[in-house]
Parts: structure tokens; sequence; C-alpha cells
């Protein structure tokens, strides 16, 4: 159940990107894209950061072991439009742009600092995939003292029980979670 929203909460985006999108996932990913474009124009609306995440795996293989198969996967990645943030989601050149190598998006990244910069205590959580992603960035925002909340029906997963794990156990121990409507009508009352 979301409660409040901080006065200054960023909406942070994961890996809404074309190559991840395409991937099978639990829910259907129309559902996931509208609430999250939603949490977007709340967002912009609210005059809130919007933070926009992808992924490029092949950029940091050191946290992948050597010897796993998984190094030869790597590099099919970075080809063709893979890390493209979809059409739905409407970026502008005042969002803030993360390209992460790691599940989480603090990960040697500048998004801690430039959340910062904006004097931002909250986050609302949304993207692909709930279990990595998401639950990567989340942890490490946890570990840095934000406020967390979860949009739970803008993310998905590729395995439903790893979402449910994400959203029944392990985010509740993080912050509050509910949907993307719970929170754009927590927005008008930011405490």
């Amino acid at each position: 159940m979301i409660t409040a929203i901080d006065k200054n909460t960023a909406l942070v985006l994961i890996d809404l990107q074309k190559g991840i999108v395409k991937m099978d996932v639990a829910h259907p990913i129309k559902n996931v894209l509208d609430k999250s474009a939603q949490l977007v124009d709340a967002f912009r609306k609210a005059g809130l950061p919007i933070v926009v995440v992808n992924v490029i795996p092949a950029g940091d293989a050191s946290h992948i072991r050597k010897d796993s198969g998984a190094m030869r996967n790597v590099a099919a990645f970075a080809t063709g439009n893979f890390t493209e943030i979809v059409d739905e989601i409407k970026t502008h050149p005042a969002d803030i742009f993360i390209t992460k190598n790691t599940w989480s998006a603090f990960y040697n990244t500048k998004l801690h600092d430039e959340l910062q910069k904006r004097n931002v205590t909250g986050i609302v959580l949304a993207g692909v995939a709930t279990s990595i992603g998401v639950e990567g960035t989340a942890r490490a925002a946890n570990e840095r003292g934000y406020n967390i909340s979860f949009a739970t029906d803008a993310m998905t997963d590729r395995v439903l029980d790893a979402y449910n794990h994400s959203i029944n156990i392990i985010f509740p121990r993080m912050g509050e979670v509910g949907t993307s409507a719970d929170i754009i009508a927590k927005l008008s009352n930011r405490v």
C-alpha cells in the first residue's frame, strides 16, 4: 500500500527498451508500457524528475562468470536497436538518461549524483525485469537511503514466480508496494 510520496521523488524506469520488451514476460508488456507511460505523464505534470535507464550488458562483463557460457550471448545484446527506449515512453531532453551494464542502475553510473543534485529523497520504480533490474536497483537505492515506492502493474518479469517473490517478499522490506494509480493519486499531496 502506498501511504505517501516524498516531495522530491523521481520516477525511475528500468530497461523499457526495444530489445528487452520483445522477450517473453509474465504479464502483457502492453499493459506494463501503458502504466509506465501514465506514470511518466503524471510525473511530468507534477514537475518531478524522470530517470530513463537502459542496459548494455556487453559493456561490463565483470559480473558474468567467464566459464558459464553467458559470455557468448552478451555481445548479441549490443546489436541493432536493442538499447533504444520504446516509443511508448515519451522521453524529453530534460530527463535523466542512465546506461547501466549490470543489474543495478546505481552501480558505476551517475544516477545517485544526478538524484542528489535534485535533492531527491524518494524514487518510484517500474520496468523490466522485476527480479533483476528493478530489484537490483531497489536494493542499491535502499542502501543509499531513498524512500522507495514500487509500481507493481508497471513492471513484469520473464518468470512469474520471480515477479511474485520480488513483489510479495523483497519489495515490502524496502518500501511501499502499490499500483501506478495508487502512486499517481499520492503525487498531488506529496509530503
